[in-house]
């Protein structure tokens, strides 16, 4: 009997999915690229995976390369680079989320307070430009600006500064690329948030004027409640990415002179992997690297979930 009703369930799903497809067989077509695109360049390449446990050899390839087990991984614990790349990764992460996810929310709130339509427009125009900008022209601009005679060299020798150009000094690097990612991403980042505000019914700020509450007030107790829900979405995914820091934009500013603050988990994987060609200890730091990732990620998303009943799965 439980036999039957379950083949009676499965082949009415199967029916439901075959009328579905038949009726909207166009989005199913649409969405074909997309789920190629995430097979071919996301999922298959994860297949990759088994070389961190191999000794790789391109003239054997996968299949054929010997098994080392975890001494990729323990080659890199042990590496005298380990604590330095961990640091550097966590520190660069740490000052990104600290101030490249809170203004944002600031900005948006900001721009929401901004009742000139054509002010607003504008205002919000000019901050999405910059994210448009290469990431080799962003950097271009740091070294131009950076140099012994840049802008920000002589800014900084205002203040006190008198070592050399600003751009090949450890003390400087991680104040640039934080700097510069915030100027590049700020508005691009606030245009959720602004979407989030424009979703607030209205009604509840008429309520909170009723009630007297001011400006201040109605965006402590309607408009940050109102968007909470999008803020901790984006904070626990931000933190997904505690380890994720890119190596497009490091290997464009750091140098040898930066490698004591400069050099990340990433960049030492490109140079590992592409420029050294060991790909068996490159994708073991790798590997590492997505697992504390995911670990963070899922810790952040229970205690979300348990404090505020809000989480992505």
């Amino acid at each position: 009997m439980t036999k039957d009703i379950t083949k009676t369930k499965k082949k009415s799903f199967g029916q439901r999915l075959k009328k579905d497809f038949k009726d909207h067989w166009e989005l199913y077509l649409m969405a074909l690229p997309v789920v190629i695109y995430f097979l071919l360049f996301n999922y298959l390449p994860m297949a990759g995976i088994v070389m961190a446990f191999q000794k790789y050899s391109m003239r054997k390839g996968i299949f054929g390369s010997g098994w080392v087990g975890l001494q990729n991984f323990q080659r890199f614990f042990s590496s005298p680079n380990f604590w330095r790349l961990l640091r550097n990764t966590l520190l660069i992460s740490f000052y990104g989320l600290l101030f490249s996810f809170p203004l944002p929310i600031v900005f948006a709130l900001c721009l929401n307070e901004v009742r000139n339509a054509k002010f607003k427009k504008f205002v919000q125009t000019v901050s999405y430009l910059p994210y448009f900008i290469s990431v080799v022209v962003v950097v271009s601009i740091l070294f131009d600006f950076g140099k012994s005679n840049g802008l920000f060299t002589i800014i900084a020798e205002k203040f006190g500064w008198t070592g050399d150009a600003v751009i090949s000094s450890p003390k400087w690097f991680r104040t640039l690329y934080i700097g510069s990612n915030l100027w590049q991403h700020l508005g691009y980042n606030s245009i959720i948030f602004i979407s989030a505000l424009a979703a607030i019914d209205p009604t509840l700020y008429e309520a909170a004027r009723i009630d007297g509450a001011n400006r201040w007030q109605q965006t402590l107790h309607v408009t940050l409640p109102g968007i909470s829900s999008t803020i901790v979405v984006l904070l626990i995914l931000r933190l997904g990415q505690i380890m994720g820091v890119g190596y497009e934009k490091i290997i464009l500013m750091y140098g040898p002179s930066t490698y004591e603050t400069g050099d990340v988990i990433a960049s030492y994987v490109y140079r590992m992997g592409l420029l050294n060609s060991d790909y068996s200890y490159s994708t073991a730091v790798n590997l590492f690297n997505s697992v504390i990732n995911l670990i963070v990620l899922t810790v952040a998303n229970l205690i979300s979930r348990k404090v505020n009943e809000t989480s992505i799965w």
